[in-house]
Protein backbone atom coordinates (compact mmCIF):
# COMPACT_ATOMS: atom_id res chain seq x y z
CA UNK A 1 0.00 0.00 0.00
CA UNK A 2 1.31 3.65 0.51
CA UNK A 3 2.21 4.32 -2.87
CA UNK A 4 4.09 0.96 -3.72
CA UNK A 5 3.07 -1.48 -6.67
CA UNK A 6 2.32 -5.54 -5.20
CA UNK A 7 1.82 -7.94 -7.30
CA UNK A 8 0.35 -10.00 -4.37
CA UNK A 9 -1.32 -8.87 -1.46
CA UNK A 10 -1.33 -11.10 1.97
CA UNK A 11 -5.03 -11.78 3.49
CA UNK A 12 -5.35 -10.66 6.65
CA UNK A 13 -8.62 -11.83 8.37
CA UNK A 14 -8.47 -11.77 12.50
CA UNK A 15 -10.25 -10.55 15.24
CA UNK A 16 -9.91 -6.09 15.92
CA UNK A 17 -6.41 -5.99 17.52
CA UNK A 18 -5.44 -4.25 21.26
CA UNK A 19 -1.61 -3.09 20.48
CA UNK A 20 0.68 -2.45 22.91
CA UNK A 21 4.01 -2.99 21.98
CA UNK A 22 6.66 -0.14 22.41
CA UNK A 23 6.13 2.76 19.97
CA UNK A 24 8.38 2.68 16.69
CA UNK A 25 8.72 6.55 16.42
CA UNK A 26 11.15 8.63 18.09
CA UNK A 27 10.05 9.26 21.67
CA UNK A 28 8.08 12.40 22.34
CA UNK A 29 6.99 12.89 18.20
CA UNK A 30 3.19 12.75 17.66
CA UNK A 31 2.33 9.46 15.90
CA UNK A 32 -0.85 10.52 14.19
CA UNK A 33 -1.71 14.46 12.10
CA UNK A 34 -4.63 15.71 11.69
CA UNK A 35 -6.16 16.22 8.06
CA UNK A 36 -8.96 19.04 8.06
CA UNK A 37 -10.21 18.19 4.56
CA UNK A 38 -10.98 14.94 5.66
CA UNK A 39 -11.93 14.99 9.66
CA UNK A 40 -9.40 11.98 10.20
CA UNK A 41 -5.99 11.68 12.06
CA UNK A 42 -3.83 9.81 9.85
CA UNK A 43 -0.41 7.85 10.76
CA UNK A 44 2.46 9.28 10.25
CA UNK A 45 4.70 7.81 7.78
CA UNK A 46 7.54 7.22 10.26
CA UNK A 47 5.47 5.35 13.02
CA UNK A 48 4.26 2.16 13.31
CA UNK A 49 0.81 3.68 12.66
CA UNK A 50 1.73 4.30 8.76
CA UNK A 51 -1.37 3.41 6.97
CA UNK A 52 -3.88 3.63 9.62
CA UNK A 53 -6.47 6.50 10.74
CA UNK A 54 -9.36 7.29 12.48
CA UNK A 55 -11.96 9.51 12.67
CA UNK A 56 -10.71 12.80 15.03
CA UNK A 57 -14.03 15.14 15.74
CA UNK A 58 -14.10 18.48 17.15
CA UNK A 59 -11.87 20.39 15.21
CA UNK A 60 -12.46 23.41 12.79
CA UNK A 61 -9.42 24.99 11.23
CA UNK A 62 -9.51 28.22 8.60
CA UNK A 63 -6.26 28.97 7.04
CA UNK A 64 -5.07 32.85 6.05
CA UNK A 65 -8.27 33.99 8.56
CA UNK A 66 -6.67 37.32 8.49
CA UNK A 67 -4.11 39.06 5.52
CA UNK A 68 -0.30 39.77 6.55
CA UNK A 69 -1.37 43.57 6.94
CA UNK A 70 -3.99 42.42 9.73
CA UNK A 71 -1.21 40.19 11.40
CA UNK A 72 1.19 43.31 11.46
CA UNK A 73 -1.39 46.14 12.89
CA UNK A 74 -2.56 43.68 15.70
CA UNK A 75 1.04 42.53 16.56
CA UNK A 76 2.28 46.35 16.79
CA UNK A 77 -0.89 47.27 19.11
CA UNK A 78 -0.02 44.37 21.06
CA UNK A 79 3.48 45.50 21.83
CA UNK A 80 2.17 48.63 22.66
CA UNK A 81 1.20 47.53 26.07
CA UNK A 82 3.28 45.42 28.37
CA UNK A 83 3.76 41.33 28.18
CA UNK A 84 3.77 39.81 31.84
CA UNK A 85 6.12 36.47 32.71
CA UNK A 86 4.11 33.82 32.54
CA UNK A 87 4.66 29.52 33.26
CA UNK A 88 7.16 27.86 30.50
CA UNK A 89 9.00 30.34 29.21
CA UNK A 90 5.93 32.48 28.26
CA UNK A 91 4.75 36.03 28.15
CA UNK A 92 1.05 36.99 28.32
CA UNK A 93 -1.48 39.62 28.60
CA UNK A 94 -4.78 38.94 29.92
CA UNK A 95 -8.10 40.46 29.26
CA UNK A 96 -11.18 39.19 30.86
CA UNK A 97 -12.51 39.03 34.33
CA UNK A 98 -11.08 38.01 37.71
CA UNK A 99 -11.14 34.28 38.55
CA UNK A 100 -10.40 32.01 41.34
CA UNK A 101 -10.79 28.48 39.72
CA UNK A 102 -9.71 26.74 42.51
CA UNK A 103 -12.88 28.36 45.04
CA UNK A 104 -15.06 28.72 41.64
CA UNK A 105 -15.11 32.51 42.48
CA UNK A 106 -15.66 35.24 39.99
CA UNK A 107 -16.01 38.78 39.36
CA UNK A 108 -15.21 41.57 36.47
CA UNK A 109 -12.28 42.82 39.47
CA UNK A 110 -10.42 46.01 37.11
CA UNK A 111 -11.64 44.07 33.57
CA UNK A 112 -12.61 46.72 31.09
CA UNK A 113 -13.62 44.61 27.96
CA UNK A 114 -11.43 43.01 25.12
CA UNK A 115 -9.23 45.30 23.43
CA UNK A 116 -10.08 47.48 20.30
CA UNK A 117 -8.37 45.57 17.69
CA UNK A 118 -10.58 42.31 18.72
CA UNK A 119 -13.73 43.88 17.31
CA UNK A 120 -12.99 42.77 13.94
CA UNK A 121 -11.59 39.60 14.70
CA UNK A 122 -15.09 38.24 16.81
CA UNK A 123 -16.97 40.28 13.52
CA UNK A 124 -15.47 37.89 11.03
CA UNK A 125 -16.12 34.81 13.06
CA UNK A 126 -19.32 35.02 12.67
CA UNK A 127 -19.12 33.28 9.27
CA UNK A 128 -17.80 30.38 10.47
CA UNK A 129 -20.27 27.64 10.69
CA UNK A 130 -19.38 26.09 14.26
CA UNK A 131 -18.81 29.62 15.93
CA UNK A 132 -22.96 30.56 15.28
CA UNK A 133 -23.86 32.29 18.39
CA UNK A 134 -19.96 32.54 19.58
CA UNK A 135 -19.89 35.29 22.78
CA UNK A 136 -16.19 35.79 23.60
CA UNK A 137 -15.84 36.83 27.55
CA UNK A 138 -11.95 36.49 27.55
CA UNK A 139 -8.75 36.95 25.55
CA UNK A 140 -5.52 35.62 26.68
CA UNK A 141 -2.71 36.71 24.09
CA UNK A 142 -0.01 34.42 24.79
CA UNK A 143 3.93 35.51 23.23
CA UNK A 144 6.35 32.16 22.53
CA UNK A 145 9.74 32.56 22.22
CA UNK A 146 12.16 30.08 21.42
CA UNK A 147 14.91 31.57 23.16
CA UNK A 148 12.98 31.31 26.58
CA UNK A 149 11.82 27.57 25.80
CA UNK A 150 8.32 28.50 25.15
CA UNK A 151 6.20 25.87 25.78
CA UNK A 152 2.39 24.91 27.44
CA UNK A 153 1.97 21.39 29.13
CA UNK A 154 -0.55 18.79 27.89
CA UNK A 155 -3.73 20.27 29.56
CA UNK A 156 -7.89 20.58 29.44
CA UNK A 157 -9.19 24.35 29.89
CA UNK A 158 -11.58 25.07 32.78
CA UNK A 159 -15.25 23.79 31.94
CA UNK A 160 -16.92 25.13 35.18
CA UNK A 161 -16.39 28.99 33.83
CA UNK A 162 -15.39 28.54 30.20
CA UNK A 163 -17.93 26.79 27.23
CA UNK A 164 -17.82 24.43 24.74
CA UNK A 165 -15.56 26.62 22.26
CA UNK A 166 -11.85 27.46 22.54
CA UNK A 167 -11.02 29.52 20.11
CA UNK A 168 -7.29 30.53 18.83
CA UNK A 169 -5.51 32.45 16.15
CA UNK A 170 -1.99 31.81 15.81
CA UNK A 171 -0.03 34.50 14.49
CA UNK A 172 3.59 35.02 13.26
CA UNK A 173 5.07 31.53 12.44
CA UNK A 174 3.46 27.92 12.04
CA UNK A 175 3.14 25.74 15.16
CA UNK A 176 1.77 22.14 16.20
CA UNK A 177 -0.85 21.53 18.22
CA UNK A 178 -0.46 18.26 20.25
CA UNK A 179 -3.19 16.24 21.72
CA UNK A 180 -3.11 13.34 24.06
CA UNK A 181 -5.52 11.10 25.89
CA UNK A 182 -5.37 9.74 29.33
CA UNK A 183 -8.64 7.92 29.02
CA UNK A 184 -8.60 3.92 29.59
CA UNK A 185 -10.15 3.17 26.35
CA UNK A 186 -9.03 2.22 23.06
CA UNK A 187 -9.28 3.52 19.49
CA UNK A 188 -10.32 1.55 16.19
CA UNK A 189 -8.34 2.73 13.60
CA UNK A 190 -8.83 1.66 9.98
CA UNK A 191 -6.74 1.00 7.56
CA UNK A 192 -5.89 4.00 4.40
CA UNK A 193 -4.03 1.61 2.36
CA UNK A 194 -6.60 1.20 -0.72
CA UNK A 195 -4.90 4.06 -3.39
CA UNK A 196 -7.07 5.44 -6.27
CA UNK A 197 -5.85 8.34 -8.53
CA UNK A 198 -2.78 8.92 -5.98
CA UNK A 199 -5.06 9.02 -3.41
CA UNK A 200 -5.50 7.69 -0.14
CA UNK A 201 -8.63 6.66 0.68
CA UNK A 202 -9.99 5.27 4.08
CA UNK A 203 -11.07 1.45 3.97
CA UNK A 204 -13.64 1.59 6.05
CA UNK A 205 -14.11 -0.88 9.43
CA UNK A 206 -13.66 -3.69 7.31
CA UNK A 207 -12.55 -4.11 3.96
CA UNK A 208 -11.95 -5.98 0.65
CA UNK A 209 -9.92 -4.11 -1.86
CA UNK A 210 -8.75 -5.79 -5.71
CA UNK A 211 -4.95 -5.08 -6.65
CA UNK A 212 -3.57 -4.98 -9.83
CA UNK A 213 -0.01 -5.59 -11.16
CA UNK A 214 1.98 -3.54 -13.71
CA UNK A 215 0.63 -5.64 -16.82
CA UNK A 216 -3.24 -4.48 -15.79
CA UNK A 217 -3.17 -8.40 -13.99
CA UNK A 218 -5.95 -8.09 -11.01
CA UNK A 219 -3.91 -9.73 -7.67
CA UNK A 220 -4.86 -11.21 -4.50
CA UNK A 221 -8.10 -9.43 -2.70
CA UNK A 222 -7.07 -7.96 0.72
CA UNK A 223 -9.45 -7.97 3.60
CA UNK A 224 -8.15 -6.19 6.29
CA UNK A 225 -9.79 -5.61 10.01
CA UNK A 226 -9.97 -3.08 12.76
CA UNK A 227 -7.27 -2.43 14.56
CA UNK A 228 -7.79 -1.51 18.64
CA UNK A 229 -5.06 0.45 20.27
CA UNK A 230 -4.82 2.31 23.88
CA UNK A 231 -5.63 5.69 23.72
CA UNK A 232 -2.30 6.30 25.44
CA UNK A 233 -0.81 5.68 23.03
CA UNK A 234 -1.91 7.97 20.38
CA UNK A 235 -1.08 11.28 20.25
CA UNK A 236 -1.87 13.73 17.21
CA UNK A 237 -0.20 16.85 15.57
CA UNK A 238 -2.63 19.87 14.76
CA UNK A 239 -0.45 21.70 12.06
CA UNK A 240 -1.41 25.23 12.59
CA UNK A 241 -0.55 27.70 9.85
CA UNK A 242 0.89 31.24 10.47
CA UNK A 243 -2.76 33.40 10.62
CA UNK A 244 -4.90 30.28 10.88
CA UNK A 245 -8.24 30.21 13.34
CA UNK A 246 -8.52 26.54 15.19
CA UNK A 247 -11.78 25.91 17.13
CA UNK A 248 -11.40 22.86 19.77
CA UNK A 249 -15.24 21.40 21.14
CA UNK A 250 -16.58 18.15 21.23
CA UNK A 251 -14.05 15.27 21.76
CA UNK A 252 -11.15 17.62 21.37
CA UNK A 253 -12.06 20.33 23.56
CA UNK A 254 -13.58 17.80 26.93
CA UNK A 255 -11.47 14.14 25.80
CA UNK A 256 -8.14 15.21 24.36
CA UNK A 257 -5.54 17.50 26.26
CA UNK A 258 -3.47 20.41 24.20
CA UNK A 259 -0.28 20.77 24.29
CA UNK A 260 2.23 22.86 22.45
CA UNK A 261 6.02 21.49 22.97
CA UNK A 262 9.00 23.35 22.71
CA UNK A 263 9.92 21.41 19.24
CA UNK A 264 7.58 23.11 17.87
CA UNK A 265 8.42 26.49 18.31
CA UNK A 266 10.92 28.02 15.64
CA UNK A 267 10.52 31.78 15.71
CA UNK A 268 8.09 34.21 17.83
CA UNK A 269 5.12 32.74 17.75
CA UNK A 270 1.74 35.15 19.39
CA UNK A 271 -1.40 32.82 20.09
CA UNK A 272 -4.70 34.68 20.69
CA UNK A 273 -7.08 32.55 22.27
CA UNK A 274 -11.49 33.02 22.98
CA UNK A 275 -13.31 31.80 25.65
CA UNK A 276 -17.03 31.67 25.96
CA UNK A 277 -19.09 31.15 29.24
CA UNK A 278 -19.97 28.05 30.53
CA UNK A 279 -23.63 27.12 30.41
CA UNK A 280 -23.67 28.02 33.95
CA UNK A 281 -23.05 31.77 33.26
CA UNK A 282 -25.23 31.66 30.17
CA UNK A 283 -29.03 32.17 29.70
CA UNK A 284 -30.91 30.03 32.11
CA UNK A 285 -27.95 29.50 34.03
CA UNK A 286 -27.64 29.68 37.55
CA UNK A 287 -25.46 32.98 37.54
CA UNK A 288 -27.00 34.32 34.49
CA UNK A 289 -27.01 37.77 35.59
CA UNK A 290 -23.20 37.52 36.38
CA UNK A 291 -22.26 36.24 32.74
CA UNK A 292 -24.79 39.15 31.07
CA UNK A 293 -22.85 41.88 33.43
CA UNK A 294 -19.20 40.34 32.31
CA UNK A 295 -20.50 39.80 28.26
CA UNK A 296 -21.90 43.75 28.25
CA UNK A 297 -17.88 44.67 29.84
CA UNK A 298 -16.06 42.46 27.35
CA UNK A 299 -18.05 43.60 24.25
CA UNK A 300 -17.44 47.15 24.19
CA UNK A 301 -13.97 46.54 23.26
CA UNK A 302 -12.31 48.96 25.24
CA UNK A 303 -10.04 46.94 27.52
CA UNK A 304 -6.49 47.06 28.32
CA UNK A 305 -4.57 43.72 30.12
CA UNK A 306 -5.89 43.42 33.50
Amino acid sequence: CRGKSWKYLIVISCPPLLFSSPLLFPQGEDNFTYCPATGLAKGNEHSEFAGWAFPFPGVFLVEEFISKDEESEIVRLMDQDDWKPSQSGRKKQDYGPKVNFKKQRLKAGSFTGLPSFSQKIVAQMKACSVLGGFLPVEQCNLDYMPERGSAIDPHFDDWWLWGERLVSLNLLSKTVLSMSCDSEDSIQLFSTCSKENGELRPSGSLTEMSARNHSGEEGTNCILSPRLVPSKEVTVAIELPRRSLVVLYGDARYKWKHAIYRRHIEHRRICVTFRELSAEFSAGGRHEELGKELLEIALSFQGRPV
